[in-house]
């Protein structure tokens, strides 16, 4: 069964080729893996470097190589192989795995060959994973990882810009929308600050503070 659906999901990849904007594409990862993917994102259209129940928000930059890691193996059972956490491989009745579904906000880059692993459950809106880092940790909003394991080097903005950009939600346009906020306000799109953000904030329609 697993063959033909892996199969099936090449097939279903293949066929809605625009991943940023395909709403049938989510919706069949939704429907068969619980893998909730927001519009915009890529990269993530696969089963087996991202697990079950994974949450990624909307403009995220995802590398084809990342991988998703939910769950270890056990230390405190007889043994850390298989048989001892897979039921349907017949040494143990119930399933002993402990989930815990990984969380990835809006506009996250996460670089090539990095690793997420079970330690971290959040990667907050706009963090950047460099590539080859392995994640045992929560990344704070808007924090650049980078390193084995992954630490946070630094902030890609000053409180005050974070706070700016956290009020502008830019995140919920839709393309067109931000397209739109984008051309008024281009000085704000290419480096953030209060000086640029008014024209930004009045294509939103939203109040600056």
């Amino acid at each position: 069964m697993s063959l033909y659906r892996s199969i099936a999901d090449k097939l279903v990849v293949r066929l809605y080729r625009n991943e940023n904007e395909s709403l049938a594409l989510r919706t069949y990862f939704r429907r068969h893996y619980g893998i909730d993917i927001g519009l915009y994102s890529f990269g993530a259209f696969d089963r087996w470097r991202v697990p079950p129940n994974t949450r990624i928000g909307r403009y995220c930059s995802i590398a084809r190589n990342v991988r998703f890691i939910d769950a270890n193996h056990p230390l405190h059972s007889l043994s850390s192989h298989p048989y001892f956490y897979e039921p349907r491989l017949g040494v143990i009745a119930d399933d002993r795995l402990e989930l815990r579904p990984q969380i990835v906000e809006d506009d996250v880059w996460i670089g090539h060959n990095a690793t997420i692993t079970p330690g971290c459950h959040i990667i907050g809106r706009g963090a950047v994973i460099g590539a080859g880092a392995v994640v045992t940790a929560d990344v704070p909003r808007y924090a650049v990882v980078m390193g084995m394991p992954g630490r946070v080097t630094r902030m890609r903005f000053d409180a005050d810009t974070i706070a700016l950009l956290e009020a502008s939600e830019w995140w919920t346009l839709d393309k067109s929308a931000l397209a739109a906020a984008v051309a008024a306000a281009p000085e704000f799109a290419e480096r953030p600050s209060r000086a640029a953000a008014p024209a930004f904030f009045a294509a939103l329609n939203k109040t600056l503070r």
